[in-house]
């Protein structure tokens, strides 16, 4: 098994529709606290176990980083860890800044 790719816009439908997938944002803090998609939470080595040990296996899995290349090789990791539904954001936190700026918080 493998994880999939997501658009910003697919992303976007699917918070507009209250869908409400686990956003894991994998950037270092600062970045991450200057600015994130909101309802993310940050992911690092000090938070992930906690993260697998609490989300469900089936829930619905979004990777952030800068660009979505990072992402990829997390969101691997994470169907590794058992994940069924996993998917790496195309284009990374940058891109759904420029596309959404209105859908960007920060810390």
């Amino acid at each position: 098994m493998a994880f999939s790719h997501l658009s910003g816009e697919t992303l976007s439908q699917w918070l507009a529709e209250q869908t409400e997938p686990a956003i894991v944002d994998i950037r270092d803090p600062d970045s991450f606290a200057a600015g994130h998609i909101p309802g993310s939470h940050r992911l690092d080595n000090s938070t992930v176990a906690g993260f697998v040990a609490d989300t469900p296996a089936d829930a619905t899995v979004v990777v952030v980083c800068y660009h979505g290349h990072s992402s990829q090789q997390a969101a691997q990791w994470l169907v590794g860890q058992g994940f069924s539904e996993v998917y790496s954001l195309d284009g990374g936190f940058e891109q759904w800044r420029h596309q959404y700026p209105e859908r960007t918080a920060a810390s």
